[in-house]
């Protein structure tokens, strides 16, 4: 005998439904809140605890901004089109510069030192994103996002610099344009975005490979091992909180866990860039979402590099 469900049973089983979903990792009660807006496209949230201020990037625009919860927006300094940024094991702000095709490093007396802008002699295509290590490396991706003349590199790849040796050397070669990089909370892996196949690329053949996440094996003395694991999704900028949790930027905020499975998609107004946490507790997730800067309260806490001084 078929039985018809009422709209009653059939409310109540969605409600079962819904209880036995897995808790949000959002903070109980907190919302994807604006706290501000009016710029061209925002890019590379990095908190600085001692000020208590987040740095981002308005690329078109060539500033570098800031937020404080006391006194809100203002300009942090100009910049030639910062992208991602980062702070160092000192704390001293790192950022990848499109239009000088650099990375560089604002000292604490507010001067800008050029770290590196060639490999080979080759002039990079425009650094986009950079993550530090506990050695000091930095690791940066180099698509042509924010290339404006001819491409003097072969490829698109992943470096990894060395501030004290002055060493540049790719690790990865085989994606058509990484963007987005961070390592997990123990630095036994590297997740790399690869926003996917592009004609901009020199080799046809990476024309039109798949846009994902590339999570690699790293090995006690740095170097990188196999890949263990694609999310079928790409990202812009990504985070990771100390549960090892990756957040990454592809339509909203999308939170997996270390080994890739989907945990919680999180809405925003406007497409998110990138993400990084901060405040006091470093449990806000800021984001950058084109033409202004968003923020929500996680239950879990964003990871620091291993080694941090700050």
């Amino acid at each position: 005998m078929i039985r018809l469900l009422t709209p009653t049973f059939i409310v109540l089983l969605a409600a079962v439904a819904v209880a036995d979903e897995p808790d949000s990792l959002i903070a109980p009660g907190a919302k994807v809140q604006k706290l501000a807006g009016d710029m061209k496209f925002t890019e590379g949230p990095a908190w600085i605890p001692s000020k208590k201020m987040l740095v981002f990037s308005d690329i078109p625009n060539s500033k570098l901004m800031q937020w404080r919860e006391s006194d809100g927006l203002s300009v942090f300094r100009q910049s030639e089109q910062s992208n991602g940024n980062i702070l160092d094991l000192e704390g001293r702000l790192i950022s990848c510069q499109h239009a000088a095709r650099n990375l560089v490093r604002t000292e604490a007396d507010g001067t800008i030192k050029v770290l590196v802008d060639k490999y080979d002699g080759k002039r990079f295509n425009s650094p986009n994103d950079v993550a530090v290590k506990s050695d000091g490396t930095l690791w940066f991706t180099d698509p042509p996002w924010g290339l404006m003349g001819p491409s003097e590199l072969p490829g698109h790849w992943v470096f990894k610099f060395d501030p004290a040796t002055g060493k540049v050397e790719p690790v990865v070669k085989d994606l058509a344009m990484p963007n987005g990089i961070n390592f997990s909370p123990d630095e036994s892996r590297i997740y790399i975005a690869d926003t996917g196949g592009h004609t901009r690329h020199p080799d046809p053949a990476f024309h039109k490979l798949p846009a994902g996440v590339h999570c690699y094996e790293v090995s006690k003395d740095g170097t990188l091992g196999k890949k263990l694991f694609m999310i079928n999704e790409g990202s812009d900028g990504m985070t990771v909180d100390v549960k090892g949790n990756l957040y990454t930027t592809h339509g909203g905020v999308n939170v997996y866990n270390a080994d890739g499975k989907l945990l919680e998609k999180i809405s925003v107004p406007e497409g998110p860039a990138n993400v990084t946490f901060g405040g006091d507790d470093y449990k806000t997730l800021f984001i950058t979402a084109r033409t202004s800067l968003y923020s929500v309260r996680m239950k879990n806490a964003g990871a620091k590099p291993v080694g941090a001084k700050w």
